[in-house]
C-alpha cells in the first residue's frame, strides 16, 4: 500500500498539476497564434507582396525532386509566430513586471564634503581630497 500512496503523492504534486495546466494553456495559446499568423498575418503579406504560399516552389536534381517552398513556408511561420509572441507577448509582460517591481533606491555609501564638494564615504569624520573635518552624520541622517 506504500507504493500507492507514493504513487498518488507524486500525482497530486503541486508542481506536476502546474506542469499540466502550462502544458494545456501552452496548447490552446500555440492554435490561437497559429490562427492569427494563417489567418491575419499571411494574407496580409500576400496583398503587400503577392504570393502567400510557396508550398509549389521546387527544383529537381538527378530526377529526385526538392520541395524548398514548404521548408520556405515552416520558416515564415516560425517567423511571425515568433514575432507575435514576442511583440504581443514578451514585451508588454516584461513591461508590466517593470511597472509593478520597483525596488527601493540603494541606501547612500557616500556625501559630498562640505568644504570641497567631493564625493567621501558616510562614516567619514575627514575628507580625503581636501584634508577637512567633517562633522559625523547622525543614524537617522544616514538612513535619508
Amino acid at each position: 500500500m506504500k507504493l500507492l500512496d507514493e504513487f498518488k503523492q507524486f500525482l497530486l504534486r503541486g508542481n506536476l498539476i502546474e506542469l499540466a495546466v502550462a502544458v494545456v494553456i501552452g496548447a490552446a495559446f500555440a492554435d490561437v497564434v497559429k490562427a492569427l499568423v494563417k489567418d491575419m498575418i499571411t494574407p496580409l503579406i500576400a496583398a503587400i507582396g503577392g504570393k502567400p504560399d510557396f508550398s509549389e516552389l521546387t527544383f529537381t536534381i538527378n530526377g529526385s525532386q526538392f520541395f524548398y517552398g514548404d521548408f520556405v513556408n515552416t520558416i515564415i511561420t516560425f517567423l511571425m509566430v515568433a514575432a507575435v509572441i514576442f511583440f504581443l507577448v514578451i514585451k508588454p509582460v516584461n513591461a508590466l513586471v517593470q511597472r509593478m517591481h520597483r525596488e527601493p533606491p540603494p541606501d547612500p555609501t557616500l556625501r559630498k564634503c562640505p568644504q570641497c564638494l567631493s564625493d567621501i564615504p558616510i562614516a567619514a569624520t575627514r575628507c580625503a581630497h581636501c584634508a577637512q573635518e567633517v562633522p559625523l552624520l547622525a543614524a537617522n541622517d544616514m538612513a535619508s
